[in-house]
């Protein structure tokens, strides 16, 4: 029998769903990135899903505090988990994204501006203290590699994103040495994504959607990249590389799908989003692209329709917001 939520459930509303929020986003740009090939039309999605994005936002942002204020020892969990403890980056880096669908769609303003100062400079704090818990873990080999998945992306993700709206809000030099942080640390992370998997597997079935987040980095070097002044070169070789961190997540695509439907599949939604957006900026440069870019969009607006209808259908049902399953082990 079905059965909607209750309010007590807000206390298992992980921070991972702020991930709803990236991938909106993200879809958002992408059909703004569409505008000079189909039109108004284009903009009209691009500026309807970056409101969705916005009250969804703002709502999450309200279920939090209430978590915060009510929940407090959930949300320390939380902060302690050796996997979830890294959306704590996902809260700035949306305030980041919304402050860019509104520079992008409307223009610079002094609200975007406030958004966007504020999410930049906590998200730079957020991955300080997610980087120190890898320095200071005080665990042995056996728990720290299983803690180890893409989901340690999610920060690196962050820092590539300030120059979207940064240089057009006129903060370019903060927005290069974010994006410094984050050519940093995506090495590190992929090092220590690559090394667990080959100590302790793969991750377990049900994070197998988490894969996708690899696609990420190297679609959004590539945007801000450009926007930065990197020559079209370095930008199509981001574009290379995410290419093939999209096609090798995809060999993963139907067994992520095949588990029982999590926030952690909207894991996915941003980096399809990002790869969509980055191959629509080079169609100008590359016009073999185009029907190759307006093919993935779509896909990927479908992809992200079908996770909000799942989302919709999981909280009428009473399926989310529960406690978290026990880890299965991966068969891989």
């Amino acid at each position: 029998m079905s059965q909607t939520p209750n309010p007590s459930s807000v206390q298992h509303l992980v921070l991972g769903w702020f991930s709803m929020v990236l991938g909106l986003c993200g879809l958002s740009l992408a059909w703004q990135r569409a505008t000079p090939l189909l039109g108004e039309l284009a903009f009209r999605v691009s500026l309807g899903i970056g409101a969705l994005a916005s009250v969804i936002f703002g709502v999450l942002l309200l279920a939090t505090g209430w978590r915060v204020l009510h929940y407090a020892a959930a949300v320390r969990e939380d902060l302690a988990h050796p996997v979830r403890h890294v959306f704590v980056a996902a809260v700035p880096t949306s305030f980041v994204l919304v402050a860019t669908v509104m520079v992008t769609l409307l223009g610079p303003s002094a609200l975007a501006d406030a958004v966007w100062m504020f999410g930049s400079a906590t998200l730079l704090l957020a991955t300080v203290w997610v980087v120190q818990r890898w320095l200071h873990a005080g665990r042995s080999a056996a728990a720290f590699w299983p803690a180890m998945t893409p989901a340690l992306f999610i920060p690196v993700v962050g820092n590539v994103l300030p120059p979207l709206a940064g240089v057009a809000l006129g903060h370019e030099v903060w927005s290069a040495a974010q994006f410094g942080v984050a050519l940093l640390l995506w090495p590190v992370a992929l090092t220590l994504v690559l090394v667990r998997i080959g100590m302790v597997g793969l991750w377990p079935e049900r994070l197998l959607a988490t894969t996708f987040i690899t696609i990420a980095p190297p679609a959004l070097v590539g945007l801000s990249g450009g926007l930065l002044g990197a020559p079209l070169l370095l930008v199509q070789m981001a574009w290379g590389v995410a290419l093939f961190f999209t096609l090798l997540s995809l060999t993963v695509f139907r067994r992520s799908i095949s588990q029982p439907f999590g926030v952690a599949f909207w894991g996915m939604s941003f980096p399809l989003s990002g790869f969509a957006a980055l191959s629509l900026r080079l169609v100008p440069d590359v016009p073999w692209l185009q029907a190759l870019a307006l093919a993935w969009l779509t896909c990927v607006s479908l992809v992200i329709a079908l996770l909000l209808w799942w989302t919709l259908r999981g909280l009428w049902q009473g399926q989310l917001l529960q406690a978290e399953a026990a880890p299965v082990a991966s068969s891989a």
